[in-house]
């Protein structure tokens, strides 16, 4: 794919196809960039403590307020998160097809704002909760009532819908305000999706300490008022920035295009692709052009959707007749699948972090002195973890390996995600190692009947945290830069909700072998490795599952992503930053500084 020839450019404006809010040419020097980006990321910030001020601690609502079971309420939790994960599918399908990312999010933010004031309400008046309860076991308290469970979900299901439409198109929003066609805004777009990711979990850090100490300590009510908070001001900040946005003109229905070529496609199975692409069916490149959009040359992958551009007869029918470059967008879609599929292992690991980790923390000694630590701020480690991996890997990584490989990323996107599956295999080791000895512990001291604290101080989960952080720096933020750099121009809002929908697929297996292997492993009169008194599970067997999981799923990756073909760039300014920095590394070496 190049950049068509004859097109009209102009410096001073951006080359990549983008406009103003009035779907106007926008000038480079007054709109983009880290400027534009900076609401972006504030949003992002206020956005994730909202979020995660919710799921970090959710399962500690659904047990202590609600009276749910650990199965049941873990399962709550998963397919709650997983429906979160899964709505973006919809709502990057409006951003690309009809609104525009733009007026998509701002509709969703506000569906978003009043599902968060709901489940506030919900978690504040006494009338919508049942009494308290102290028994033990939570299962012999008196339950919600069908009104009272109607309207906590009800809001927590209105949440997932508003996020539907805010988290597909608010890291793409970002990623936009750099020119693909500007080598310098390359260079930074290249570095965006570390510093996105850097930046916004500062807001997931804060939640995962401050926002569930407040909820164990001092109450609900503030506890989620005060996100509720952060997500207007967050709302506020990012529609101040909207003079210096850059927006990408929606182009129809995705799902239609691909859809076109398919059905063409079947219907010419029969009809032979000629050996020269030049046979097959496009428009001119002044078309292209016109519309600011651009040409996709024809590749050898999937060559049997090359039949849906094959000209037969006089019907010109868009479902019977495709252009090449609709074809080759088809593909890029198709093509990402198999790493998408990859991804599942992983985001059903990552949903342990809020759920069996956390209740596995409720069993260990939490006490510093006088204070006490809320399990589920332990996810607080998952984020420090994080930050300070991904300045680790933007400042020194990356440098260190552009010496070796003279790519601009210093690994490929793909190579960077198997370093974090390899490290999801060793938390799942770490894990299962770790409970069977609080396992052994709580043995000894006799705390497994009566479900008791384990004397153990709850640092001992810290590596299993610490580590999945680490493996996130890796796995999650390539994971986002590789679906939305591989996703077509027009489908960029669609290929991000690729990254999101790998993480709902994840919770809803986790649902799925939670409940499976709690069922399986109690039949014939077993106790079964995941009880209400984790003291009496086997949690341990459990995560050694996953390990074994994961370790298939990693031989799976190297497999497919062994066979995955890079898109081509839409610009060279790739070329241009590959040249400078085989340039920079000549000149290193007959130069040497003394």
């Amino acid at each position: 794919m190049t950049m068509e020839e004859g097109r009209d450019v102009n410096e001073e404006y951006t080359q990549d196809g983008t406009v103003n809010i009035k779907g106007k040419p926008i000038l480079r020097s007054k709109s983009g960039g880290w400027k534009a980006c900076s609401f972006v990321v504030v949003y992002e910030i206020f956005e994730r403590m909202a979020y995660y001020g919710i799921s970090s601690n959710l399962i500690l609502y659904l047990t202590t307020k609600l009276h749910q079971g650990t199965v049941k309420s873990a399962n709550n939790v998963t397919n709650w998160v997983g429906t979160i994960w899964m709505t973006p599918v919809l709502g990057a399908y409006v951003a690309d097809a009809y609104l525009g990312r733009y007026w998509t999010f701002v509709i969703a933010s506000t569906i978003y704002l009043s599902g968060m004031s709901l489940l506030t309400l919900a978690v504040s008046l006494p009338s919508l909760k049942p009494p308290q309860c102290f028994e033990k076991d939570v299962t012999k308290c008196e339950k919600a009532s069908t009104l009272q469970l109607a309207v906590f979900y009800g809001a927590l299901y209105t949440l997932a819908v508003g996020t539907g439409g805010t988290k597909p198109n608010i890291s793409t929003i970002g990623a936009d305000q750099f020119d693909d066609f500007h080598p310098k805004e390359k260079l930074h777009k290249l570095s965006f999706f570390n510093w996105w990711m850097f930046s916004i979990f500062f807001g997931t850090l804060f939640a995962n300490s401050v926002l569930v100490y407040i909820q164990d300590n001092v109450g609900w009510t503030l506890g989620y008022a005060l996100p509720t908070l952060g997500l207007l001001v967050s709302i506020m900040i990012f529609l101040a920035g909207t003079p210096f946005y850059r927006h990408k003109v929606p182009a129809g229905s995705t799902f239609t295009r691909m859809a076109r070529v398919i059905v063409a496609a079947l219907r010419k199975s029969k009809v032979p692709v000629p050996s020269d692409s030049k046979e097959l069916y496009e428009h001119d490149k002044e078309e292209y052009a016109k519309k600011g959009s651009y040409r996709i040359d024809s590749t050898p992958t999937l060559r049997s959707l090359d039949k849906a551009c094959v000209k037969t007869d006089s019907n010109t029918s868009p479902w019977m007749l495709c252009t090449v470059t609709q074809v080759e967008e088809t593909k890029q879609m198709i093509r990402m699948i198999p790493i998408l599929i990859a991804t599942f292992v992983p985001s059903t690991m990552m949903a342990q972090i809020n759920t069996l980790f956390v209740k596995q923390g409720t069993t260990l000694n939490r006490h510093i002195g006088s204070f006490k630590i809320p399990p589920a701020s332990l996810a607080a480690f998952v984020t420090v973890s994080l930050l300070v991996c991904v300045v680790l890997y933007d400042r020194f990584f990356v440098k260190i390996m552009q010496r070796f490989t003279k790519n601009p990323r210093g690994i490929t996107l793909l190579q960077r995600m198997g370093i974090g599956l390899v490290i999801h295999t060793l938390i799942m080791i770490i894990a299962s190692g770790t409970e069977s000895y609080r396992l052994k512990v709580a043995r000894e001291h006799g705390v497994v009947e009566s479900g008791g604290q384990v004397p153990l101080t709850i640092f001992i989960l810290l590596p299993q945290f610490i580590l999945m952080g680490t493996a996130d720096a890796f796995l999650e933020v390539a994971k986002i830069e590789f679906f939305y750099d591989q996703a077509p121009e027009h489908m960029k809002s669609i290929g991000t909700s690729y990254s999101t929908t790998t993480l709902g697929i994840g919770n809803f297996i986790s649902s799925f072998l939670l409940s499976t292997v709690s069922h399986i492993t109690q039949e014939h009169g077993h106790k079964g490795w995941i009880l209400n008194n984790l003291n009496e599970s086997h949690l341990d067997y459990y995560y050694a599952f996953f390990a074994v999981l994961n370790f298939l799923n990693l031989i799976f990756f190297a497999f497919v992503s062994r066979f995955y073909v890079y898109r081509v760039e839409v610009s060279d300014s790739i070329d241009v930053l590959a040249k400078e920095l085989k340039e920079k590394t000549v000149s290193n070496v007959v130069n040497p500084k003394d």
